[in-house]
């Protein structure tokens, strides 16, 4: 399968482009080295939100976020290398979004359960039990689900890897139908 390059839009005033894939658009926004957020959605304002505050203001942490696009040359490398991963994922390289670098900030246990979730393997999907465990707290299923929701960044933080304990699929930002097309995808 093929990706093509959407013309990027000044709807973020962080460095962003979007990607034409077999499911749908799919948008990235990025700061200096990392992938700040990504998914399914033309959307950039939206998908801005999903950034914590304080990852906004790309640059200088002490500048408050503008409405005027920032450019950032390290940033256009980063979503380079993101749009480069997502072309490799839907032609069947399902591991290439591990190399994609991604800074989501959160409390300690999000960011050590956004950590646990980029180590899900394609065609090894968890549940949220089994993704608790894996953050070290296994009792902490309703937290681990709550990270997934949070997630800013799908795809390269595969939540859609995250199913309930009776198989069904769960909750996903981008529908449930999308969330069973990658599963399958990667089942292969």
């Amino acid at each position: 399968m093929t990706t093509t390059e959407v013309q990027a839009t000044p709807e973020s005033a962080l460095p962003s482009t979007s990607v034409q894939t077999p499911d749908g658009i799919f948008s990235i926004i990025a700061g200096h080295s990392a992938v700040l957020a990504s998914g399914w959605t033309a959307d950039l304002q939206s998908l801005e939100l999903l950034i914590h505050p304080s990852l906004r203001s790309i640059g200088d942490p002490g500048l408050a976020p503008t409405s005027t696009r920032y450019e950032d040359p390290s940033a256009d490398v980063v979503l380079s290398q993101a749009v480069k991963a997502v072309r490799q994922y839907y032609d069947g390289d399902l591991t290439a979004i591990s190399a994609v670098p991604v800074h989501q900030k959160s409390g300690p246990f999000r960011q050590k359960a956004w950590d646990a979730l980029r180590e899900v393997g394609p065609g090894k999907p968890v549940t949220y039990r089994e993704y608790a465990a894996a953050t070290g707290s296994p009792t902490a299923a309703r937290a681990a689900a709550a990270a997934c929701a949070m997630n800013a960044a799908a795809l390269f933080v595969p939540c859609h890897r995250v199913i309930r304990s009776d198989g069904t699929l769960g909750g996903f930002r981008y529908g449930l139908p999308l969330k069973q097309d990658l599963l399958l995808r990667e089942s292969r």
